[in-house]
């Protein structure tokens, strides 16, 4: 199903090497035509394949494997965003939400994949767009999350917040998380979010250790349009990112316009792919309390 692949792995991680050795000859034996991503192809120092960065890497493979953690893959699909290629990841991490191929038996699970016996996920992805005066100045987009967060400072910062330009409350913190269903087990999770179901079509906003203790997280629609205003009275002491990859420093009077962006990422896992169990798994739910 899958006659050209795109392989992208975490660098400098003493693991990564053979794995990623044994995938490339797990796929070449296969006849398969592997593409590697350029940093990845430096660690097999005798490889004489075809490399290239990620987004060229995006317009020629039918499949993208990540290597890594669920940080590889995260990077990966920032950068193939917005091409349609599906990706998979072998997990070599510590939690793996999204990379769950296990290293153990990466033949097998590749065997499952190359052959069609997977199951496809479309996941919600953000885009936002950072507005300083009447321009956009920076735009990102997030399969986890977009964050605005202090920078540089102890203090607190003040942004307001509007869905569907309609004002929802302005609140002095650390910063505000916005997450999609995926990136609600990352660092909204780590801020007192909620878990959304992958299916469900909605937003978390987490605010991040509120000053006033009854802003909680709130779940909106993933349609609605938000707008966060930086209403801090100085500057360089707040930053915009998305899944962790810094945007732009922000200014007084900066207005950031976060949506759902129309094209979803395409993830694959193993076929029965049970979200519940992962949590049970990840999150050490499955353990007897007695």
């Amino acid at each position: 199903m899958y006659s050209r692949v795109g392989v992208v792995a975490k660098q400098e991680d003493a693991a990564v090497r053979p794995a990623l050795a044994k995938v490339v000859a797990i796929l070449a034996g296969k006849g398969v035509e592997v593409i590697l991503e350029n940093e990845s192809a430096a660690l097999i120092g005798d490889y004489r394949g075809p490399s290239t960065d990620l987004e060229t890497m995006a317009g020629r493979v039918d499949l993208v494997v990540s290597i890594g953690g669920d940080g590889t893959l995260l990077h990966a699909a920032g950068r193939i965003f917005p091409k349609t290629v599906p990706i998979v990841g072998i997990n070599l991490g510590r939690l793996g939400f999204l990379t769950d191929l296990a290293k153990e038996n990466i033949e097998a699970s590749l065997e499952e994949v190359l052959s069609g016996r997977v199951d496809a996920e479309q996941r919600a992805v953000l885009g936002c767009e950072l507005i300083r005066g009447n321009d956009v100045i920076a735009h990102g987009n997030g399969l986890n999350d977009v964050v605005i967060q202090k920078w540089n400072t102890a203090r607190l910062i003040t942004l307001s917040t509007y869905v569907d330009g309609k004002f929802l409350h302005s609140q002095r913190s650390d910063g505000m998380i916005i997450a999609t269903p995926t990136g609600s087990t990352a660092y909204a999770l780590a801020g007192g979010g909620p878990i959304l179901d992958p299916n469900l079509d909605a937003v978390v906003l987490v605010p991040i250790c509120p000053h006033t203790l009854t802003n909680r997280p709130i779940v909106i629609g993933a349609s609605a349009s938000i707008e966060v205003t930086v209403a801090t009275d100085r500057g360089d002491e707040s930053r915009l990112t998305c899944d962790g990859n810094d945007i732009s420093d922000l200014l007084p009077g900066d207005r950031i316009g976060i949506f759902r962006h129309s094209q979803t990422m395409t993830l694959l896992h193993p076929r029965g792919h049970d979200h519940f169990s992962t949590l049970r798994a990840k999150l050490d739910w499955g353990r007897d309390p007695c």
